[in-house]
C-alpha cells in the first residue's frame, strides 16, 4: 500500500531517531543484501534454483526463521512452483491455498502487507507476518511470504523498501529464466525436426554412392522437407489437422532413367554436380504449381499436390510435370558435347489417400512422419516406374480430371507390378 494513501501496512520505530552513522550502516547493509541476493539469482537461469536462492539470502539477511515463495500461472490459476523454509511440511498446503487466494484478489500493486493489514486478510498463518506479491508478466505472479524477525522488530520503512527492491530483481532474473526456458523448448523442437530429416536422409542411402550423393547436396534436398505441416499448423494451430485423414490428392512421382548406371560411371562430385543443377530448377516448378516434395531418393522425388479440389489437384501436378520436363529439355540444351543429359521419367495419379502424420515406434523411439498412403500411392509409384524416355504418364483418374486443358494420348492396358488388374494409360 501507498503510506500517501492513507494506510499503514507496517509498524514504523517513529520514536527513535536514526543518526547520520546509523543511516549510511543501513545503506551500506541495504546494498551488500542487494549485491549478495542478486548473485545468487542471477548465477542462474533455473526458476526453481533462482527462487530457492532468493527465499535462503533474503531470509538470512532479514534475521527471519520462516519463509516462503509461491508462483503461479494466471490463467489457469494453477501453483507452479512453491519454496519454502522453516515451516513445517504439515504447513505448506495452507501457505500455498492462502498463498494461492491472495493472489486471486490481488490488484497488481506490488506492495508490502505486514501488521494488521495482513492479519484482515486470514489468508496465511500467523506465522507468516509480511508478504509481497509480485508480477513478473502479464501469465506469471507471485507470492513472497515472511515471518517475524529473529531480533523482534517490526518490518519498518527501509525494510519495505529494500524487499520491493530485492523482488524487482527477482522479477528480472524469473523474465530471464523464462525467456531462456523459451528458447531451450523452441531448441529442442529444432533438435526433433532435425533428428526427423536425417532419419529421412538416411532412408536414402541405398548404396556408398548415394550415401556420398546426399551429404554433399544436403542443404539442397532439404528444400524437400514437407511445408504442408507448416501451413496447417500457422492456420489452426490447435486442432488435430495432422491426424490421418482420407483426402483426396495427386501424387507424382519423378525418376532419372538410368541414374545407376550413370552414378557407376561418374565421380561423386561430378553427379553431384549434375543433380544440383536439375533439382534446383526442378523445385521452384514444384511449388510454384502448390506441390509438396514428401520424399526424397537420390534418383527420384515423391510430390504431393493435395488441393481440396480435386481437378486444382490434378492440374497442378500435370503443370508441374510438363514444367520440370521443359526445363530438363532446357538444360539438356544448353550442355555442351561433354556433359552429361538427364532424361527425367515421371507418373501420376489421383484419387482418396490416407494424408497427415504417422507414427513408427521401435526399441530406439519413436518418429513422426507426414506423408500419403494407400493405393493411389502405390499405383503412382508403379505408373512412374513404367515410363521412359522423358514422358509423363497419367491414370485414368487424372486423365479426366485434366482432359480438355492438355493433350493426351491414350497408351493402351499395361500390367504394373503388384497390381491385380491391368491399368489404363494416358501420355501428356
Amino acid at each position: 500500500m501507498d503510506p500517501e494513501k492513507g494506510t499503514k501496512p507496517y509498524e514504523e520505530s517513529s520514536a527513535v531517531s536514526i543518526s547520520a552513522e546509523a543511516e549510511l550502516d543501513l545503506r551500506v547493509f541495504h546494498l551488500k543484501t542487494l549485491y549478495d541476493v542478486s548473485k545468487d539469482i542471477f548465477g542462474t537461469v533455473d526458476s526453481e534454483a533462482i527462487l530457492k536462492n532468493f527465499l535462503l539470502m533474503t531470509t538470512g539477511n532479514f534475521g527471519v526463521i520462516e519463509g516462503f515463495i509461491l508462483t503461479q500461472d494466471v490463467p489457469s490459476k494453477e501453483i507452479t512452483h512453491f519454496v519454502s523454509v522453516g515451516f513445517k511440511d504439515e504447513e505448506h498446503t495452507s501457505l500455498s491455498e492462502g498463498g494461492r487466494e491472495l493472489l486471486l484478489d490481488w490488484d497488481k500493486q506490488e506492495t508490502v502487507l505486514n501488521g494488521q493489514e495482513l492479519e484482515k486478510l486470514g489468508a496465511l498463518p500467523q506465522t507468516v507476518v509480511c508478504i509481497l506479491p509480485f508480477s513478473v508478466d502479464n501469465a506469471f505472479s507471485g507470492l513472497l511470504g515472511l515471518g517475524p524477525k529473529l531480533v523482534g522488530e517490526p518490518y519498518r520503512n527501509d525494510d519495505k523498501d529494500l524487499l520491493v527492491t530485492l523482488v524487482n530483481n527477482l522479477v528480472v532474473a524469473l523474465k530471464n529464466a523464462r525467456s531462456f526456458e523459451d528458447i531451450k523448448r523452441l531448441n529442442l523442437d529444432l533438435e526433433e525436426k532435425n533428428v526427423q530429416l536425417e532419419k529421412a536422409l538416411n532412408e536414402l542411402q541405398a548404396a556408398l554412392k548415394k550415401v556420398e550423393l546426399l551429404e554433399s547436396i544436403k542443404t539442397n534436398l532439404s528444400k524437400f522437407v514437407p511445408t504442408a505441416v507448416t501451413r496447417m499448423i500457422e492456420k489452426s494451430p490447435t486442432s488435430d489437422i495432422l491426424d490421418a485423414k482420407e483426402r483426396d490428392v495427386s501424387i507424382l512421382f519423378l525418376d532419372i532413367e538410368g541414374y545407376t548406371k550413370l552414378s557407376e560411371r561418374l565421380g561423386v562430385a561430378e553427379l553431384n554436380e549434375i543433380i544440383e543443377k536439375y533439382f534446383s530448377v526442378f523445385m521452384e516448378a514444384i511449388y510454384l504449381n502448390d506441390g509438396d516434395v514428401n520424399e526424397t531418393a537420390g534418383d527420384g522425388l515423391m510430390v504431393l499436390f493435395p488441393s481440396e479440389d480435386e481437378t486444382t489437384n490434378a492440374l497442378n501436378a500435370v503443370r508441374a510435370a510438363l514444367n520440370i520436363r521443359e526445363k530438363a529439355a532446357v538444360i539438356n540444351q544448353e550442355n555442351d558435347a561433354s556433359s552429361e543429359s538427364l532424361v527425367i521419367n515421371m507418373g501420376i495419379n489421383s484419387g482418396q489417400a490416407l494424408l497427415g502424420a504417422a507414427k513408427f515406434d521401435s526399441l530406439t523411439g519413436s518418429r513422426w512422419t507426414y506423408t500419403a498412403r494407400g493405393m493411389v500411392t502405390n499405383l503412382a509409384a508403379r505408373i512412374g516406374d513404367l515410363a521412359t524416355g522423358g514422358a509423363v504418364l497419367l491414370s485414368t483418374s487424372t486423365a479426366d480430371r485434366v482432359k480438355g486443358q492438355f493433350s493426351i494420348s491414350p497408351l493402351g492396358k499395361f500390367s504394373l507390378k503388384n497390381v491385380s488388374d491391368k491399368v489404363e494409360l494416358f501420355s501428356v
